[in-house]
């Protein structure tokens, strides 16, 4: 059985790390966003960052598929590796990593194409096309976000028109349908009412078993309930990095404690 989220298990405490960093420093033009990040995400696990709004959290995200690139006036130093292999290196093939880490972003974003389309459309840009194996891959990947259910009779109708919490479903469908490695999700519930929330945070839990993720979040709550671990920023500097459990109730830094009571952010 899983270790629950949030459990400090001999298995996740030393288990390989998917993603490490090491004096990893980011700036936008003379601003530094992130400030010698040096940090180990270790394999299926969920691990939350927190902190308040400019902290660096959703920039550390972007670092591990190269989202950054697409910034003007970026200058990163230090150390990024995924997978074991370094990944600022400029002879990166950037399409190779982002097939290996995908992302769902804070709004749902599907395309203005039919629910199929929008899978099939993913899986296209990789060079999967062959009819059959797009088929076997949407039915894959939608019941693995819980939603083959829901439309498995609706496969080519516009994916518009599903509700909001049904659309970032389908967004983390399209994301997985490629079986990257690693999952980044920049607060995927914000914009979604309790209910469908609720059943985002579920789907998260599910996924954990074959994926290693990686969620910013405002939301102290969520965060208790489906992080293995969490790393706390402030300035873009990582303040403090740790099991759940440990960083909730009994954090080492006074600025992790102030920030997860409340007391700030």
């Amino acid at each position: 059985m899983p270790p629950k989220p949030g459990e400090d298990t001999e298995a996740g405490a030393a288990g390989a790390a998917a993603i490490q960093t090491r004096d990893l420093t980011l700036h936008y033009g003379a601003v530094r966003a992130l400030d010698s990040v040096t940090l180990d995400i270790p394999e299926r696990r969920v691990t939350a960052f927190i902190g308040p709004s400019g902290c660096g959290k959703s920039t550390l995200l972007r670092c591990f598929n190269r989202m950054n690139d697409l910034v003007d006036n970026v200058r990163i130093t230090g150390h990024c590796v995924v997978g074991g292999r370094s990944i600022l290196d400029p002879r990166v093939d950037v399409i190779a990593l982002r097939k290996q880490v995908g992302m769902v972003f804070q709004r749902s974003n599907p395309f203005p194409k039919s629910i199929h389309g929008n899978i099939a459309y993913a899986l296209g840009l990789h060079g999967i096309r062959n009819r059959a194996a797009v088929d076997e891959a949407v039915e894959r990947s939608l019941r693995a976000a819980a939603l083959w259910d829901e439309v498995k009779d609706r496969l080519s109708e516009s994916a518009l028109r599903l509700s909001g919490g049904q659309q970032q479903r389908l967004c983390i469908a399209r994301a997985i349908a490629i079986r990257p490695r690693i999952l980044l999700m920049d607060e995927p519930a914000s914009a979604l009412d309790p209910v469908a929330t609720a059943r985002i945070e579920e789907l998260i839990l599910e996924l954990r078993r074959e994926y290693t993720i990686v969620i910013v979040t405002h939301n102290m709550p969520q965060a208790t309930r489906i992080s293995d671990f969490t790393a706390f920023f402030y300035l873009g500097q990582l303040v403090e990095h740790g099991p759940s459990g440990k960083i909730f109730t009994c954090p080492e830094r006074k600025e992790t404690e102030d920030y997860v009571t409340g007391r700030f952010g």
